[in-house]
Order: structure tokens, then sequence, then C-alpha cells
């Protein structure tokens, strides 16, 4: 089986090397933009700034064969498996982050809370869902 997914746009950051982003978006990442490719600018209609939102990402920098990481890249803490971590690096790189929306300039989104790479591809973004959200 093969599964086909098709970037739906880019982050633009300062970012531009694995050894500038932090761990995790929470942990400083500069604000970055998500910008849209035209075909999906529907899909934008609805979203607010000041809302959160979920940014799917592939991280396309990412080691595709790796399967044990120390956490955090300590190494001093002992190894665990890929799938019990949030390495970036893992046998389907997807980035999940959850950030604040700060603007909307037409294709593009203003976020905060993006530890992404600059011209990181953008797979989907989703809603953060409540318990008392429905969609």
């Amino acid at each position: 089986m093969s599964i086909a997914v098709e970037p739906i746009g880019w982050v633009e950051s300062p970012l531009v090397e694995r050894d500038q982003a932090p761990r995790q978006g929470d942990e400083g990442a500069p604000e970055a933009w998500l910008v849209f490719v035209d075909s999906v600018l529907d899909g934008l209609r609805d979203l607010r700034v000041g809302a959160e939102v979920i940014v799917l990402t592939w991280f396309d920098r990412a080691c595709r064969d790796t399967l044990v990481v120390h956490p955090r890249g300590d190494r001093s803490r002992p190894a665990q498996g890929v799938f019990s971590t949030r390495s970036p690096d893992r046998p389907n790189p997807i980035g999940l982050h959850r950030v604040r929306i700060l603007a909307i300039e037409g294709k593009r989104l203003r976020v905060s809370g993006l530890e992404a790479l600059n011209g990181t591809p953008l797979v989907d973004v989703k809603p953060v869902l409540d318990r008392d959200t429905e969609r």
C-alpha cells in the first residue's frame, strides 16, 4: 500500500537549522508564517485571529530510519522507542504543533509556538477541540 500526501503550503520561519529550533513550540519558538497554496485557500475561510489550531507538518529533513532515540537528545537519559517520544526523526516524520493564530493576511497565517524550520511542508490544519466544541 502507498499513501500520497500533497503539501498544502509551507512554513516561513527564522529557524533554518535544526539546532536553532526549540524541542517544543512553547520553549521559545519564534513567530512564523504558514503560507498556503492557492488551491486550498477556501479551507482557511473560517479561521480567526486568536484561535488555536493543530498544524501537521512533514519534517522533510528528518531521518526516516530512526526507531530508537534518547529523549530530547539527552544521552544521559535511557534510549526509548521513537513512538513514545516527540522526536522529529521517525519512519513517517509528521510534525504535530499546537499554535495560536496571530494574524491572517490572504493566504498567510502568522502563528506563535511553531518550532518547524523554514520551508517545512504543511500537511494539514485542524481546530483545537475543547470538550464543549462540536465540529
